[in-house]
């Protein structure tokens, strides 16, 4: 009997995660369909220190901090202090900039404890659910990842 019970409440808290985590992703597919590149974004205000964060990687090239809205038990960001609006209108000198963030991203993983892997996910455009225009790479891990992803 208590076998069953616990059985059945597993299923009500992975119910329940996967509404939130659904609520979460819907909300952010909404902000999307209305969100636009402009020169400023939080991101800006972010690097410029008007918005207080905490870096857990910082160099001349870019930043990483954890996301404020977490999709995975580990869930950071990485964003280059360069403002480039989205993946689609990085340009051809971009590309030395791009592969730092990637082995940035890479070594934070590396120290965030993620040897079993983690998924990195770039919103590019509407579609693709871009609600901030500051180019940010999400590393998520800690869990494992479902395929497809969405």
């Amino acid at each position: 009997m208590f076998e069953s019970a616990g059985r059945n409440l597993a299923g009500l808290f992975r119910y329940r995660s996967i509404s939130t985590t659904c609520a979460r992703m819907a909300s952010e597919v909404e902000k999307a369909q209305s969100a636009a590149a402009s020169e400023d974004t939080i991101f800006g205000k972010i690097l410029r220190k008007e918005i207080p964060c905490k870096f857990i990687y910082e160099d001349d090239k870019c930043v990483a901090f954890n996301d404020v809205a977490p999709q995975a038990p580990t869930h950071f960001l990485v964003i280059p202090r360069k403002p480039i609006a989205q993946l689609s209108t990085a340009e051809e000198g971009d590309g030395e900039l791009l592969g730092h963030l990637l082995m940035v991203g890479r070594k934070v993983a590396k120290e965030q404890g993620l040897e079993k892997g983690y998924r990195v996910v770039i919103n590019n455009g509407q579609h693709g659910a871009q609600s901030v225009y500051h180019l940010h790479l999400h590393f998520l891990g800690g869990r494992q990842m479902q395929w497809p992803p969405g």
